[in-house]
């Protein structure tokens, strides 16, 4: 067994459950929500919230990118329970799958039935504008890494079916959620790239003909685990901006920030309207 394997495996999430609850009072939560970068506005609108540093939790890791708070945050939103992770362990770190995939199974052994990812991505969509909201349909995995690679975990499926990884039901609500609020949700398919490089041209014009509406790099580990468990997943990517080389303007990290926060408020109010509706 791997290093990443025996200290983020299923004993090790039980573990950091374990002070979890403890510390926060967590037990069954309704929803679980990892967000993504520029989207941690959300965490301050949970109501009655207790926050727990990463650095705290057995088997978690500190947050070093810009937008990733590194709290696990408990509380209430749209009246239900509900728990919040302001951060990722991104491959691009360093990271192994197994570790950038690890808070999915310490959720899982809290008892969350539903997973809500969420991220900042490049739109490879030439309709796609700034500050779009797009559920994520399906995603396809160019990191080429998995975090079931190994040996299987006693809660995990060994081959787990990915031709729905993100949940015909949830998906559902979410468009509701979206109607209620008169709120746009555009939906593509979003590929997930090891990073920290953004794309070349050449290679946003390879994704666009395989088929991806929007890039990123994160996400892909945490929903492949998740389906390996048996958890629902629902995913919303916040398109901060072109991709790569299409438009005349480089990109940057502080620029991709500054437009998710910009399109934060439409951002919570989708997630509060969907969780509401669980």
């Amino acid at each position: 067994m791997s290093a990443a394997q025996g200290t983020h495996g299923v004993v090790a999430a039980r573990e950091a459950a374990a002070v979890i609850r403890e510390r926060l009072g967590v037990n069954a939560p309704a929803c679980a929500i990892i967000l993504g970068s520029g989207l941690g506005g959300l965490a301050d609108r949970i109501e009655n919230a207790k926050r727990l540093p990463y650095a705290e939790i057995p088997g978690f890791h500190t947050t070093n990118v810009v937008g990733h708070k590194g709290q696990f945050i408990a509380g209430t939103l749209g009246g239900r329970e509900v728990v919040a992770l302001a951060g990722r362990f991104h491959m691009y770190e360093g990271h192994s799958p197994q570790v950038s995939a690890f808070p999915v199974r310490v959720v899982h052994a809290l008892g969350a039935k539903c997973l809500f990812v969420s991220n900042a991505a490049g739109g490879i969509r030439r309709t796609f504008s700034a500050g779009d909201l797009m559920v994520i349909e399906d995603h396809i995995n160019l990191q080429f890494v998995n975090p079931l690679a190994g040996p299987v975990e006693s809660t995990d499926e060994r081959f787990p079916d990915m031709s729905a990884p993100y949940s015909p039901r949830l998906k559902a609500l979410l468009r509701e959620a979206a109607q209620r609020l008169h709120l746009p949700l555009q939906a593509g398919v979003y590929v997930g790239l090891l990073g920290p490089t953004y794309e070349t041209l050449a290679e946003v014009r390879m994704l666009e003909r395989m088929g991806a509406d929007a890039t990123g790099m994160s996400t892909v580990p945490e929903v492949i685990l998740a389906n390996a468990m048996g958890l629902e997943v629902v995913g919303v990517s916040l398109i901060s901006n072109p991709a790569a080389g299409l438009s005349p303007e480089k990109l940057s990290h502080a620029d991709v920030m500054r437009a998710a926060e910009a399109a934060g408020e439409k951002f919570v109010a989708l997630v509060t309207e969907f969780v509401a509706g669980l």
